[in-house]
């Protein structure tokens, strides 16, 4: 890095990365990002953080969690290198993904059967009268913010 690296404001970063400066400040207080520099008591970042953020964006789409995020980027022990944190999170969630990929799936049945669907109301229809086209329980993750109720 070189010593007249321009320094960049929490805004500078924030509208480079796409994001809001609380988003940015959060992440320093979880840990996710490292604490910034201090020029007459504003933040003052270099460069790299914003690929710092990308890692921090290309980990969440993943599924890591922030607890996740944190661990895969802080400082480690001599001899112990990115490579093998990355390994030890991916065999941790893995089990996670392939639970989700199996739910989908059967959902994604479900809802293949009830594209087919011409009951007259829910109360006769086999899809939620017959316990075994059920979905299995669990959390099924939509955005319905874009529903809108009709009145």
């Amino acid at each position: 890095m070189a010593a007249t690296e321009p320094l960049l404001s929490i805004g500078e970063v924030a509208a480079r990365a796409g994001l809001r400066t609380s988003h940015i400040r959060y992440y320093e207080r979880i840990g996710v990002l490292p604490l910034p520099d201090r020029v007459g008591g504003q933040r003052r970042y270099h460069e790299e953080i914003l690929h710092r953020l990308a890692v921090a964006d290309v980990a969440q789409r993943a599924g890591f969690t922030l607890d996740e995020i944190r661990e895969l980027t802080r400082p480690q022990p001599e001899g112990h290198g990115a490579g093998d944190r990355m390994r030890e999170l991916a065999e941790r969630k893995r089990p996670d993904i392939e639970a989700l990929i199996q739910r989908a799936q059967a959902v994604k049945r479900w809802l293949d059967i009830a594209s087919l669907c011409d009951c007259e109301t829910v109360d006769v229809c086999v899809l939620f009268t017959d316990p075994t086209l059920a979905p299995p329980p669990g959390e099924v993750r939509l955005d319905v913010r874009q529903t809108t109720a009709r009145r």
